[in-house]
């Protein structure tokens, strides 16, 4: 899952994306409605935390921007304006949730994850496919009823190959999902990953790479 953070406050944006990406999702930062605008033209999103008193572009407008230009995503309002008034005109503006500071990470985070389920079809919170088992929500994995010990990349990998479910997943495909915007090493992200991963899978190999298309999870024979 990608979220993108508006907040003019530097350390709480870097603070809630660092949380985020501790949690295993991908979170880029933007300090301006302007800024915000740039980054969602050009990376798709499936949640924005939106703070309502922006510089440059107030979030209001934000807000109708997104829902007229990228009606899938999802917004949490995040502000200090916490009265009934003030959340009842957010919702009615458009917002999906909101989210009065000051918060409690944890609450933050459960609520980005449940407007992250909206933005796809319903999937099992567990996956299943040639003998690996992947917990989403307990961030838990095994293959053959052996544990694995994956990275937070790592597993959020696996999972985007889980969900494929056979399918071919390209190496763009995955790095939009998975890396965050500002990671400068990512367009080798994938290959180092994907070894790591395929070392700690073991045999007999699972991941096939699809020469020039990407790369996807093949039943054992």
């Amino acid at each position: 899952m990608r979220v993108l953070v508006v907040e003019d406050e530097t350390f709480l944006a870097e603070l809630i994306a660092k949380g985020l990406r501790r949690d295993a999702l991908a979170a880029d930062v933007a300090a301006d409605g302007l800024e915000a605008m740039r980054k969602l033209r050009f990376g798709a999103y499936d949640v924005i935390v939106l703070d309502r008193d922006l510089p440059g572009l107030h979030g209001d407008e934000v807000c109708r921007r997104v829902l007229d230009q990228w009606p899938g995503t999802r917004i949490l309002m995040l502000t200090a304006s916490g009265t009934l008034r003030d959340r009842v005109a957010g919702l009615r503006m458009g917002a999906d949730d909101y989210l009065a500071k000051p918060f409690a990470y944890d609450e933050l985070l459960a609520r980005v994850l449940a407007l992250g389920r909206r933005t796809a079809p319903a999937l099992p919170p567990v996956l299943r496919r040639a003998g690996i088992v992947l917990d989403t929500a307990g961030r838990q994995a095994s293959r053959d009823g052996r544990s694995l010990r994956l990275s937070r990349k790592q597993f959020a990998v696996l999972e985007a190959l889980m969900r494929a479910d056979g399918a071919v997943v390209s190496g763009e495909d995955l790095i939009e999902q998975v890396w965050e915007e500002d990671t400068s090493y990512r367009t080798n992200a994938v290959r180092v990953t994907l070894s790591k991963l395929r070392a700690e899978l073991g045999e007999p190999p699972l991941i096939q790479t699809v020469p020039g298309v990407g790369y996807r999870i093949k039943e054992c024979a």
